[in-house]
């Protein structure tokens, strides 16, 4: 039974976290020995790696920052989760300081490893331990915290220079995240996004016009489409991802027209196949 009992989509500061879990105030695998409970912090509005849901499965990047993570310290810990009997509780970030709380969460499998880049742009072994809420919860988190969440990635990305932003993009996970709000939401890759904007120059790779309008940033307003679509299966890659006016954008998802499809694949391969792009 646990010592803990906070209502699921409840928002607490990080002062009520520490209290109620007796806690550390920081870090994102917060161990309590007195509550016997691990809470894991996943904070989208400064993550380095992003976590990610698939269907009711979260993919939990383990701790470690530079260099090849290892199952010690709170990694060891939620890897015996299911042995050594710690109550693991998941809070989400979408907004800074507040801590959107989504339950009690288990191991729905065996943790793996996978590539990600680290704080100095190397790639490097991580850690990912996939999850599901306890008890099968139903809640669901509101259209607008993942909207939020995604405004602000890409408003960091943009900031980046060429060279880091190229090394994420060509790193980035191929799969997109998908999760449950209202509707289902695919979460794109702001790497991958801005990349196929910077290359595009402002120019839309289908009707190879410039953008009908400049955005409220003074930037050629582009949309960013995936060739085959993500609910289809595609890609979330810079090898499927393209910048279009927002008239093409429509045609496309109206019409999805086999010559244009065939163009864009091949104006993107052009691209990404090159080992150094210029954007």
């Amino acid at each position: 039974m646990s010592l803990v009992k906070i209502e699921p989509i409840s928002t607490l500061n990080n002062s009520e976290i520490t209290e109620i879990f007796k806690c550390a105030p920081q870090g994102g695998m917060r161990r309590s020995l007195e509550t016997n409970t691990l809470v894991l912090v996943s904070d989208h509005t400064k993550a380095l790696y992003e976590d990610r849901w698939d269907g009711n499965v979260f993919h939990y990047t383990g701790m470690g920052r530079t260099g090849d993570q290892t199952l010690t310290s709170q990694n060891k810990t939620v890897a015996e989760s299911i042995s050594n009997k710690v109550e693991m509780h998941l809070f989400e970030v979408f907004e800074a300081k507040k801590y959107v709380y989504r339950g009690v969460v288990k191991l729905a499998d065996e943790p793996y490893q996978e590539e990600q880049l680290d704080d100095n742009d190397q790639l490097r072994q991580v850690w990912v331990f996939p999850l599901v809420l306890a008890d099968d919860q139903k809640f669901i988190i509101p259209d607008k915290l993942i909207k939020m969440k995604q405004v602000l990635r890409e408003k960091k990305v943009r900031k980046l220079g060429e060279t880091v932003l190229e090394n994420r993009a060509r790193t980035a996970r191929r799969k997109s995240s998908k999760r449950k709000t209202i509707s289902t939401t695919y979460e794109r890759d702001p790497y991958v996004t801005e990349f196929a904007k910077r290359w595009a120059k402002g120019v839309c790779q289908l009707c190879e016009q410039p953008a009908p309008y400049l955005n409220m940033n003074g930037e050629p307003h582009l949309h960013t489409h995936h060739i085959k679509w993500l609910s289809r299966g595609g890609d979330d890659s810079i090898y499927n991802t393209i910048a279009l006016c927002p008239n093409c954008h429509d045609k496309m998802h109206i019409l999805d027209l086999e010559e244009d499809v065939r163009k864009l694949q091949e104006k993107v391969l052009k691209c990404v196949e090159v080992e150094t792009i210029k954007i």
